[in-house]
């Protein structure tokens, strides 16, 4: 797609809008699939859109179509739902940074690794396969990759033109153990940008994990000290962190956080900060044409800001962050590029050997269920590992862990010394609390 024609519906709508923001997605998938050991799926998905934003009369309106050719009713439809639409109580991004009357900026090239040709990769899965077997040829193996290259242009009538292309490599691979009623899940994954996902780190992870969990352990009910790994940390914590630190949830009085800013509610050595140069979604602007930059949302343990979106921000008298993200051709949202967690200086085993008695949460049932007002959490563990004097003596089941973010990180025993990156979005260390509760059904 030219960018004559972001330029062209901006010219279109002109006359009917005060105005118009044109956001453009393209992306081309390969997905290679394999299910129960055997290669089900080798296809290429290529999907494009627009999505128009609108003001008109100070309300706005918004359309969107994978229709590239239908333009004109792309901006009919957007002025009509102006008629009925919210007040738009911001403006979209404009060329007030620049000195000639525009702003035009393209993100530097990265270093390109080129993608594994398909039957490359159907090679490499069939390998990952073959050495779960090695280990035990009764699991079923599940592996998956996708190679993606996605392109977003934004242009707006106040003179912005913003682009950027990624290229990813995503590899999952995981294993499922049926012993009589005893079904076991591990897994593993990596997201590469500018490399080749780490497949023998990969392999190694969903080994240990079965390794840990060939015997089984129990635990009683009770309070508990708890490690979390970077995965488990990112789902749980990293998800709830995300929550109550939108500018969103603070506007709908959702926070907890929202009238704490300058106070110190965790642990000191808690620092939780985005930075947009780092990691396989690292982007110089949101989809709204918004510069991003480097902030700390809470640091040595003090609560400093919240990320923001244009519409939200708007409606707390404050400015974006460069904060505001897409699903799809959906209306932006508040949303961060990454949330990185700073890390400690102890090895993830050391923190295991000071366990006398407790567990280690590696994969979880979903997000779990919280309540954000309170900030709190609890997960049913769907891989976790019981600790004996500081060594790990198998999978526990039937097990849930709950606490609340305040109380945990005021019980902090360590952080991690290696962050890992979860899913490209989270890069955390591993956590390990004095207690948290613990709730097991036995049988």
């Amino acid at each position: 797609m030219s960018d004559a024609i972001l330029e062209k519906i901006l010219q279109l709508a002109a006359p009917s809008t005060d105005a118009a923001e044109v956001y453009f997605v393209s992306s081309q998938d390969t997905p290679i699939e394999f299910e129960n050991n055997r290669l089900k799926s080798l296809q290429t998905k290529a999907v494009q859109g627009i999505a128009l934003r609108v003001i008109r009369n100070g309300r706005l309106g918004f359309a969107s179509s994978t229709d590239l050719t239908r333009l004109n009713d792309l901006i009919d439809a957007a002025v009509q739902t102006a008629e009925i639409g919210s007040s738009a109580d911001f403006d979209f991004a404009s060329n007030f940074h620049s000195w000639d009357g525009s702003v035009h900026f393209s993100e530097p090239q990265q270093p390109h690794v080129a993608p594994s040709d398909p039957q490359e990769l159907v090679e490499i899965g069939e390998h990952l396969i073959r050495r779960i077997h090695d280990y035990n040829s009764e699991i079923l193996v599940d592996v998956g990759f996708h190679v993606v290259s996605r392109t977003v242009r934004i242009a707006t009538s106040q003179d912005v033109y913003a682009e950027r292309t990624s290229h990813t490599t995503s590899t999952s691979l995981s294993g499922n153990w049926v012993r009589g009623e005893d079904f076991l899940q591990a897994g593993s994954s990596d997201v590469a940008r500018d490399r080749q996902p780490d497949y023998d780190q990969i392999l190694n992870r969903v080994l240990q994990k079965f390794r840990w969990a060939e015997q089984s352990a129990t635990i009683s009910s009770g309070s508990f000290p708890v490690l979390f790994t970077p995965r488990a940390a990112a789902i749980t914590l990293g998800w709830l962190f995300s929550s109550v630190l939108s500018g969103q949830s603070v506007v709908q009085k959702a926070s907890p956080l929202a009238e704490k800013v300058g106070e110190t509610l965790f642990d000191t050595r808690l620092t939780l900060f985005e930075d947009p140069n780092l990691g396989v979604n690292a982007c110089s602007f949101d989809d709204e044409g918004t510069p991003t930059s480097r902030k700390a949302f809470i640091e040595h343990g003090t609560v400093m800001g919240f990320y923001w979106d244009r519409r939200w921000a708007a409606r707390a008298g404050l400015a974006s962050t460069g904060n505001g993200f897409r699903g799809g051709l959906s209306r932006p949202s508040p949303g961060t590029v990454n949330l990185c967690m700073a890390p400690g200086s102890t090895a993830t085993a050391a923190m295991i050997s000071g366990i006398k008695e407790g567990l280690i949460v590696d994969q979880v049932l979903g997000a779990g269920q919280s309540n954000q007002l309170a900030g709190e959490f609890s997960v049913n563990l769907d891989l976790g590992y019981k600790v004996e004097n500081g060594e790990i003596v198998g999978r526990v089941k039937n097990t849930m862990v709950a606490g609340s973010i305040f109380e945990a990180f005021q019980h902090l025993v360590d952080l991690g010394d290696t962050p890992e990156w979860v899913g490209g979005r989270a890069y955390l260390p591993s956590l390990l609390f004095e207690q948290l509760g613990v709730a097991s059904r036995q049988g």
